[in-house]
């Protein structure tokens, strides 16, 4: 049998017609699991008619819909390759991922009509040719764009021809780009079908679930559990955005039983106050990865009664890496579990071998749901797969039963008088301080060590001062991971799968350290 992924979805709509498959949190929109198809079906049937065959490139600017998803399943049948787009993106950004991936097709919602409007001017900068607009009674159309909603609705439900399967490409997500220009991560039907295998196998998901969705889905924490739950037969409430109380407040408006939200998320909602208001008890677990998770924000969960899973994966991977079970979250504490079924891991040294339990290394991983390769760059290609396995480039250590502890990515190491600092373990102890409700730590030149740590705060206290971090860390950490100096600002930024951009912090606090 060949795989389709769009076909999961006509699976699904035979096999559970009138049960919920999408629930929008804010307009109230529900589908059943035939109403998606059904929608599914008619864009795709209408993106036929204007000319997208097998193998073009539609990309979709769209906040969280299920104009998004319904699009998605529609170009997999049509044997497409979606490109999710990052709408936090500016237009300079944009024009690059449209140019570097030959995008045809820009479907996008009403939100971001001023930025294409500019990519539009840029002429032939892009492949662009076709624009549909979402104008969902907001902006009126621009005069080159077709109306999404008219083009649907005109169109047949009927199940278009399925002409894509298996290694033939599904999708290409343009990694964050917090480093250089960001890398085209292709999928196929294959590779994703493999992550939602392994997902199914090893996580606790089951018939009937309601699932809570607000990672932004041009993100693969997002659009892989989404495209789960619909193989599955799992509801999927979706958050356009995220708001911390509303996320309480779904909890027990929508039954939900299982979420996956990134730290940043959890320590929001946390802090949200009087939290025996809310009704969460029918949820089992939350799923929480995009960075290591702190210590103390497991625990926190714990008091309440919620689990918290730390999961570890990656774009590269289509989702999936590591997860901790509910047997051992709290017995292994900190750690992102072992590896997936259907997934192989290991810690190396740099010369490739594998490496003691509790010694540092970068973590590989393997499995048939790895990437294709990155869109037009074979030289990053071949450097990160090597026979099979993805380098991952970010700093782990395992230990004797296998379980494996993220540390933090290679790239944001901090090296002090020759010893290797992770600003993960740092963080980890400020935010043990009752004032902190955030930390990010950085390397900064240092003429004695060659790099010193630097924190950055954000407190929960307008009288917390340097010294009293500082003193904080005093006696938790060996004396070369000490922070040398400490800041405060009102946010830190962050990608939108939640990671610290640290690359903006190292520009905005230069240095040098404090001697």
């Amino acid at each position: 049998m060949k795989t389709n992924i769009g076909l999961f979805l006509t699976k699904r709509a035979v096999l559970s017609p009138t049960r919920e498959a999408y629930v929008d949190s804010k307009s109230g929109l529900r589908l059943t699991f035939t109403e998606l198809n059904d929608r599914s079906n008619r864009v795709a049937n209408a993106l036929a008619a204007s000319s997208v065959k097998q193998g073009d490139r539609v990309a979709l600017l769209m906040m969280n819909s299920a104009e998004f998803i319904e699009s998605y399943f529609a170009i997999a049948k049509l044997g497409g390759v979606v490109v999710p787009l990052n709408w936090r993106l500016v237009a300079d950004e944009l024009e690059f991922i449209l140019r570097d991936s030959g995008a045809q097709t820009l479907i996008f919602g009403k939100e971001f009509i001023d930025v294409v409007i500019d990519l539009h001017g840029r002429g032939d900068k892009t492949d662009l040719g076709t624009f549909i607009q979402m104008a969902e009674g907001g902006k009126g159309e621009t005069h080159f764009s077709s109306d999404y909603e008219a083009l649907r609705d005109a169109a047949s439900d009927a199940e278009p021809e399925i002409v894509a399967c298996d290694d033939d490409l599904l999708y290409i997500m343009y990694t964050s780009g917090t480093t250089g220009l960001p890398k085209g991560v292709v999928h196929s039907h294959n590779t994703t079908l493999w992550a939602l295998l392994t997902f199914a196998i090893t996580s606790d998901l089951r018939d009937g679930d309601r699932y809570l969705g607000a990672l932004p889905m041009f993100h693969v924490g997002s659009l892989t559990p989404i495209t789960l739950n619909v193989y599955r037969g799992v509801t999927s409430i979706v958050m356009r955005e995220f708001d911390p109380v509303r996320a309480w407040e779904l909890m027990g408006e929508e039954k939900i039983t299982a979420a996956l939200l990134v730290p940043a998320m959890l320590n929001f909602m946390i802090q949200v106050p009087e939290l025996d208001r809310f009704d969460f008890s029918l949820l089992r677990w939350i799923q929480s990865g995009a960075s290591p998770l702190p210590v103390n924000l497991i625990e926190a969960y714990d008091r309440i009664g919620i689990e918290v899973h730390q999961i570890y994966g990656l774009t590269e991977t289509c989702g999936p890496a590591c997860v901790i079970d509910a047997e051992n979250a709290l017995r292994k504490i900190g750690s992102t579990g072992r590896a997936f079924f259907h997934t192989e891991v290991q810690v190396v040294r740099e010369d490739e071998t594998r490496c003691d339990p509790g010694e540092q290394g970068e973590v590989w991983v393997k499995g048939p749901h790895i990437m294709l390769e990155y869109w037009n760059r074979p030289d990053a290609t071949a450097e990160t797969i090597v026979d099979g396995w993805l380098r991952t480039g970010d700093v782990a250590s395992e230990d004797e039963d296998g379980f494996i502890y993220i540390q933090d990515r290679i790239k944001d190491m901090i090296i002090s008088g020759g010893e290797n600092v992770y600003p993960a373990e740092i963080e980890n102890v400020i935010l043990a301080h009752p004032d902190v409700a955030e930390v990010a730590v950085i390397g900064q030149p240092s003429e004695r060590w060659g790099e010193s740590p630097f924190a950055i705060v954000v407190s929960k206290n307008p009288d917390l001062a340097e010294g009293d971090i500082l003193k904080h860390c005093d006696g938790k950490l060996a004396r070369f991971k000490l922070p040398k100096g400490a800041t405060f600002i009102e946010t830190i930024p962050r990608n939108p799968s939640g990671k610290v951009l640290k690359r903006v912090l190292r520009e905005q606090f230069p240095g040098p350290a404090a001697v």
